[in-house]
């Protein structure tokens, strides 16, 4: 009888540790997959609006003093892209504009007109903070009072259709991380919860023998604690892994990569797991304490 007795008094206090990390761990994992798509996805609208560039075509027969002029303006102006690697500016003569019409059409224009058409130009990529229509307005017209310069053109219903494109994508991402994020937290506070029922006459026997709130509450934030940063830990290893898994098959995926976001990322998950853990548990002791006898039963 008494070996019967320990036996379903160990049953009694034993706490689902692997099925509680497992768990956690799949929220976790959920929001991560779910975050790094929104990261790739605003690095690759970054890459589309760095994309964007404006055609400033320059008047003929200028000296070269006049187009250095030029250049020094539109490099020194504030919408123009920051980042130099891109090369923001390239200048485009008239000779090579040519013979891209010409290779790409097939057609040589210049045997019939018997003269080059085209300008010199310039092609600037603007800075994405520039990219709505009356910023871009201002900068055409800007522009085109800089002396020497012909005409300034962009294709206005493209850049139109990118924003709006990005925003809707945006707001779409938005609603489905917020919604995500309600899933995974009740669902972490569930699994908490259920984990704790067991625990509930263990609680009532620290009660009943005069322990404090504070100390009972101890251990289990504890180990709550211990759980969410196990389980923050193992999802953020196997979310690094599915991202360098999808690096290897996919190489153009390293074009929307940003290492600094998916370290944030990662860390954020750790937090999220401890946060959610330890408040999860927290409301559960809170709740059986209060419970009587009867209701914990």
């Amino acid at each position: 009888m008494a070996g019967e007795y320990k036996i379903k008094q160990k049953k009694l206090g034993s706490y689902p540790f692997v099925s509680v990390v497992l768990s956690i761990t799949l929220a976790l994992f959920s929001v991560g997959v779910f975050g790094v798509l929104v990261i790739y996805s605003g690095e690759l609208a970054r890459l589309v609006k760095e994309n964007v560039r404006i055609q400033v075509y320059l008047k003929n027969q200028l000296e070269e003093k006049d187009v250095k002029a030029i250049e020094k303006q539109l490099a020194s102006a504030n919408f123009i892209l920051k980042d130099q690697s891109k090369n923001p500016l390239l200048f485009v003569s008239k000779e090579e504009a040519a013979k891209q019409f010409i290779k790409d059409t097939g057609e040589d224009f210049q045997k019939f007109l018997g003269e080059n058409p085209l300008r010199d130009a310039y092609l600037v990529t603007i800075d994405p903070a520039f990219h709505d229509k009356k910023a871009l307005n201002e900068i055409k017209a800007k522009v085109e009072k800089i002396n020497g310069v012909f005409q300034v053109y962009y294709v206005e219903s493209l850049v139109e259709s990118i924003n709006k494109n990005i925003a809707k994508i945006g707001l779409v991402l938005l609603g489905l991380a917020s919604l995500l994020l309600v899933v995974v937290v009740l669902l972490i506070n569930n699994t908490l919860r259920l984990a704790l029922f067991s625990q509930r006459f263990l609680i009532r026997s620290m009660q009943l023998v005069g322990a404090t709130r504070s100390f009972i509450q101890g251990p289990f934030l504890w180990r709550a604690l211990m759980h969410g940063a196990i389980a923050g830990v193992i999802a953020s290893g196997l979310l690094w892994g599915l991202i360098q898994f999808g690096h290897r098959k996919i190489e153009e995926l390293q074009l929307v990569q940003n290492q600094e976001r998916i370290l944030i990322l990662l860390a954020s998950l750790l937090a999220l797991g401890i946060f959610v853990a330890v408040i999860s548990t927290w409301r559960a002791v809170q709740k059986y304490l209060k419970l009587s006898l009867d209701e914990l039963y």
